[in-house]
């Protein structure tokens, strides 16, 4: 649901650790993900699981901000390159494959895509989107390997930790299957990210907060995510039935600041909200000015005078 080269990287004002201040404290400058597409589909796409996806997952899989599939690595990058140009000027990139589950293929196939990624000049690090439940062990013996070479990042889908919401999205594994997943990246020495949506059906602020605080204890970083209804996905249609409500704006950064505040020092926060494709997206509409509501979020922050690390989890119930 994210464009390449997230906005919230231009935010470093001290109100949160960013991933921005993150990549400059790693590499020295500014870098910048270029979204790449492997080809690949899903557990819960193929037959596996199921075959219509997470109930809330855009037929693109998330790619939509992808280059064709059928390029070459080389030349995504290339492509990718382009639509970040205006901006960037470092020459360093973060090699983002997307869309989908890039770990649900054939090793010797995965082996093969990434190795071009991260052999590429222009690349300093591989970031690998998946499900906890596809990370076999040849797998996370390629992804060792290649973190040899250059930082391999692996971001997880987790969503929430409610396992009844968990059930309701069809995000197709138990929580448990998170927790060991994560124990082998780290052994491995992997450095990991999970993917958390504020605004899922059912959802209180207190469970989109004991998920953000479970984040905080088992990943190195951390993706927040606005719940979004995108056309041609299940959630549209429990939506257009009025089985939820979406988030306004001001309880949307109320939970982000809330969220910010349970959140360890150490943990990076990748992104504040996500934009998804706007000719997809049903509701809420004014997420999609992105640069608008990062504004409004700061205003925010400085109103609260919020600083990572300075309040309790205790002070957020």
């Amino acid at each position: 649901m994210t464009t390449d080269g997230d906005l919230m990287m231009e935010y470093t004002n001290g109100h949160y650790y960013s991933l921005n201040q993150y990549l400059r404290e790693t590499f020295g400058c500014k870098v910048y993900k270029l979204a790449l597409n492997g080809g690949y589909t899903c557990p819960n796409r193929d037959g596996k699981l199921g075959t219509r996806g997470c109930i809330f997952c855009s037929e693109g899989g998330s790619g939509e901000f992808c280059p064709d599939e059928k390029l070459s690595v080389s030349e995504q990058i290339a492509e990718a390159k382009k639509r970040v140009s205006a901006k960037s000027g470092s020459g360093k990139y973060i090699a983002y494959f997307q869309s989908f589950t890039t770990t649900y293929m054939p090793a010797d196939r995965l082996e093969q895509l990434l190795y071009a990624a991260i052999l590429h000049e222009d690349i300093c690090a591989v970031s690998v989107g998946t499900r906890p439940d596809c990370l076999p062990g040849e797998v996370l013996e390629l992804l060792a390997r290649l973190n040899t070479i250059k930082p391999v990042w692996v971001e997880l889908g987790l969503q929430t930790v409610c396992e009844h919401t968990a059930k309701y999205i069809r995000r197709g594994y138990s929580l448990p299957v998170y927790d060991e997943s994560v124990r082998r990246l780290r052994e491995s020495g992997i450095n990991t990210t999970a993917h958390v949506i504020l605004g899922l059906p059912g959802e209180t602020v207190d469970d989109m907060l004991k998920t953000v605080q479970y984040v905080g204890q088992t990943a190195d970083g951390i993706k927040l995510q606005l719940l979004h209804v995108l056309k041609n996905t299940d959630l549209a249609l429990e939506y257009a039935k009025g089985k939820f409500s979406t988030l306004s704006q001001d309880e949307y950064i109320d939970i982000v600041c809330r969220c910010i505040e349970v959140l360890p020092e150490k943990t990076v926060i990748h992104r504040l909200t996500g934009d998804g494709a706007k000719r997809l997206l049903i509701e809420p509409q004014w997420s999609a000015n992105k640069k608008a509501v990062l504004n409004a979020m700061n205003k925010e922050f400085e109103r609260r005078d919020i600083r990572q690390g300075k309040y309790s989890a205790e002070n957020t119930q």
